[in-house]
Parts: structure tokens; C-alpha cells; sequence
């Protein structure tokens, strides 16, 4: 376990790309509704809107503003409401998961109010309502949870994380009397129906991505839960917990079993659970919460396991249990077998991603990028790429030109020491012919860089020079 490494920024970005463009190739439209199970959904239900979590995550660290205003046009196509199209008190915490990139979008550029507005109408109803009985399930902390950190984190009133610890605590401690949460095995029931449910072996049912969803609400809620929060320790407390027993029950493989605590009942690697428990240790890790030493062999094999196994030759990633609700749901899983819905297991492999790339060591001397699988189109093939900057060396602007073939095409920029540090576009189609595109770098350090274009299989990189 300890000989494994992190891949490189490079290859940990490259992942992640390839991953969701084949998620976008699939869906080229993320609007109008969609069917699964025979039943027509609106685009942003919970499992799309932890798609657009991830989306948001890898952006952060991407810097694509095409992957930003792909959340900004659907977030806009359904006018920024909660799932289900109203402003109404809801015990339903699915539908409120699309508000977490809303008040994200919100956040990037603070004069479009639109982007917040109706889903803290919708929040505000439940911090005025006396119930505290909402989150019945371990899956709606997930869901909902960092809707209210988010909004204490903008408006400090207290009152945003009062009504979430009340929420939380109950879920926790007092749901049927007993509360969802195991204080010897530092694990949770899904809900209710299974506090005295048993595997075949007698032991308790522990549903591995229902776990996965706890230790996401505390990583994301912890985030932006102001450090003087009253119940900030016991947040904290609860998911070291949780994170040390879950490094006990890991595969050899990376991977967890769908029924973590039993690998007879269910067994084999799962991947929305890992890529959870994968996103937690890395931001355990990076945020001072999780002893580096300790954890960071497990959070290696976690990724490792995932990127060797999970992630297919095409992009598609294998393994992800479909929606459900316990261990049983969707078996049995397989490489190239797909879930029902194949958006959320994206998100969660984002997320762990964009927390993987910070740890994740960088190298000088060459870089990998996501490329698409080569597209045999004879008549939109070119013998050679094309690319030039001028002037070359620059101060402030250098204006870069390349030629494009009705392919798609990624532009970006990589430091000396290995990092891509900015993205014109990824697999992006273009009308062929000569294109130019500005670069200022005003705010980077002097240095020479490597403007790296791909289509298909063929790469050209020009090597530029920033000067004062």
C-alpha cells in the first residue's frame, strides 16, 4: 500500500476531462427532461445537479468557462428553482441539491440575484418551519446540508446553521429514537428500515455510497461553516471518525464493497462509494482534518484502484451501483455495465478529482492530456497542426493562432513545472479555418510556458516566453 503513488496533476486533470466528455458527448443537452425508467425527469433532480457539483469542482481547478456556462444555461432553463419547478416548504431534500451550484454561480458573479433568490425562499420556509424531521434518509444530508452552510457563509444570521444542526442532529441522534448514526462502528443506517436489518453473515446493512453522502455533506459543509460555528467540532469529530473506521474496511483493490463492513454480502468494487471516501481523504487531507501520513497511502489506492479499473478506454466509468437506496440495488455491477443514471457517479469521481489534483505531485518534463479518441473523418483531417503567437517573447498579451478542421480541439496553457495553468477550451468544434485568440497574463509570473493544442491524436506545443 505504501510503495503506491498520486498521478501526476497532469494525468489527475486528464481523468477528469476524458471522463466528462464522454458525459457530454452522451448528453448533448442538459435542459429539456430526459426519461429512465420510463418515467420524464427535468434535468435538474438530484442526480444531475451532483453531476453539476463535481462539473463546478473541476472548473475551479480548470478554469473552462465553458464548463461554467454550461451550469449557468441550465441552471437558467429552469429558472433557477428547485426541482419540481415551485418555491414550497419541502421535506424533500432532492430537491434542493440543484441549489448548491446555484448559490455557486451566485457566487461568481454576485449581481445575478436570480441565481440565489428562490431557492433561499425555499430554504428560508424551512428554517421558519418547527420540523426538524426532514432528513429521514442519510442521502438528503448530502443533498442539502451545504445549501445552508453556503447560506450562512453569505449571510452570517446564525440562523442557517442553527436550523442545519437541527436537521442534522436529528437524523443523527434521535430518528426512531435511537438516531441513524452508530457510535461504536462510526457508520450510518441508510434510514429507518434498516436499523435491525442484517447481511447473511448478521451484520449490520451499512450502505457504502449512503456513507459516501455523509462524508461529502461534512467535507462540503465544513468548507464554508465559519470556524467559530458552535457545533463545528462535532462536525469535524464525526467524519474523523467515520474516515478511520472506513480505512479499516478498504479492499486491496482501492476499492470499498457496496455493503462496506461485509465483503460477503454484496462484494466487489463499487465506484460512486469510493470516489466519496476518495473526496473525503483528500480533503481530510488538505484541509489539516486528516493526518497526511496516515491516510494518504489509502487515498492513493482509492484513485489508483478507481482510474485503473472504473474508468474505461471510452471515458464511461464502471462499477457505479445504480440509484437505489442499499447494497442489493443494481447487482451486479461490472466494467461496462451502466446505471441508470450515469450522472451522479460522474460528480462523485469529480469531486474526489478536484481534492486529488491538489495533493498530486507535478513533472517538468513532459505533460499528459485528455485527448479524444481519434474521429476517422477523412475530409476534416489534417496532415499537421498548426499553431503560432506573436509577439513571442510578450509582457502582457500574446496572440496565438491556430488552424481548425470541424474536429474537436483542447487549447491550454502548461507552466516549466508541469501544471496547466490556464484553458482556452476543451473539445471544442470549430469552424474550420484560421482562428485567434488573445492570452493576457497580467497576473502570471515571467516564466516560459508550453501552448499545447490537441485534435484527435496529433498535438503540437509552442513553446512561449513571458517577459516584463
Amino acid at each position: 500500500m505504501h510503495a503506491q503513488t498520486l498521478p501526476y496533476k497532469s494525468d489527475v486533470l486528464a481523468s477528469m476531462q476524458k471522463t466528462n466528455w464522454y458525459f457530454m458527448k452522451k448528453n448533448t443537452t442538459l435542459t429539456s427532461n430526459f426519461t429512465v425508467g420510463g418515467k420524464s425527469r427535468a434535468q435538474n433532480l438530484w442526480t444531475r445537479s451532483v453531476y453539476f457539483e463535481g462539473l463546478m469542482q473541476l472548473y475551479a481547478i480548470n478554469k473552462n468557462d465553458s464548463l461554467k456556462n454550461k451550469a449557468i444555461t441550465w441552471g437558467t432553463y429552469y429558472k433557477w428553482m428547485p426541482y419540481g419547478g415551485t418555491v414550497t416548504l419541502s421535506n424533500n431534500a432532492d430537491a434542493l441539491c440543484c441549489g448548491q451550484t446555484y448559490i455557486e454561480l451566485y457566487l461568481l458573479d454576485q449581481t445575478q440575484t436570480a441565481r440565489i433568490t428562490n431557492i433561499k425562499k425555499n430554504i428560508d420556509l424551512m428554517v421558519t418551519s418547527s420540523s426538524v424531521k426532514d432528513w429521514w434518509w442519510i442521502d438528503a444530508l448530502q443533498m442539502s446540508m451545504p445549501d445552508f452552510a453556503k447560506l450562512e457563509a453569505i449571510y452570517k444570521t446564525g440562523k442557517y446553521s442553527t436550523k442545519m444542526y437541527a436537521l442534522y442532529n436529528y437524523t443523527k441522534t434521535q430518528a426512531h429514537k435511537t438516531g441513524l448514526y452508530n457510535t461504536t462502528d462510526h457508520l450510518w443506517y441508510r434510514d429507518s428500515t434498516f436499523l435491525t436489518a442484517k447481511t447473511t453473515s448478521g451484520k449490520p446493512v451499512y450502505w457504502s455510497r449512503g456513507n459516501g453522502w455523509v462524508i461529502a455533506a461534512l467535507a462540503r459543509t465544513l468548507s464554508v461553516l465559519p470556524a467559530t460555528d458552535s457545533h463545528r467540532a462535532e462536525y469535524v469529530t464525526t467524519f474523523k471518525d467515520m474516515m478511520s473506521k472506513l480505512i479499516t474496511l478498504q479492499r486491496k483493490d482501492g476499492f470499498w464493497n457496496s455493503c462496506v463492513n461485509d465483503s460477503a454480502y454484496y462484494g466487489g468494487p463499487e465506484t460512486s462509494g469510493t470516489a466519496l471516501f476518495a473526496y473525503g481523504l483528500a480533503w481530510g487531507i488538505n484541509n489539516g482534518v486528516l493526518d497526511q501520513t496516515t491516510y494518504f497511502p489509502y487515498l492513493t489506492k482509492a484513485w489508483n484502484g478507481m482510474i485503473s479499473k472504473a474508468v474505461n478506454t471510452n471515458g464511461s466509468l464502471g462499477f457505479v451501483q445504480s440509484s437505489g437506496s442499499k447494497p442489493s440495488d443494481g447487482q451486479p455491477l461490472s466494467a461496462i455495465k451502466m446505471p441508470d443514471f450515469d450522472d451522479f457517479g460522474l460528480g462523485c469521481f469529480l469531486l474526489a478529482g478536484s481534492e486529488v489534483y491538489k495533493l498530486a505531485p507535478v513533472k517538468a518534463s513532459s505533460v499528459k492530456a485528455f485527448v479524444e479518441p481519434i474521429i476517422d473523418v477523412a475530409t476534416n483531417e489534417v496532415s499537421e497542426l498548426k499553431l503560432t503567437g506573436y509577439p513571442n517573447p510578450f509582457t502582457t498579451q500574446i496572440n496565438l493562432t491556430y488552424i481548425a478542421s470541424n474536429e474537436p480541439l483542447d487549447l491550454f496553457v502548461v507552466s516549466s513545472m508541469g501544471q496547466i495553468v490556464h484553458c482556452f477550451f476543451t473539445q471544442s468544434v470549430q469552424e474550420a479555418g484560421s482562428h485567434t485568440i488573445s492570452w493576457n497574463v497580467e497576473s502570471m509570473p515571467v516564466g516560459i510556458y508550453s501552448v499545447c493544442l490537441h485534435q484527435g491524436e496529433k498535438t503540437k506545443q509552442l513553446k512561449v516566453i513571458h517577459v516584463r
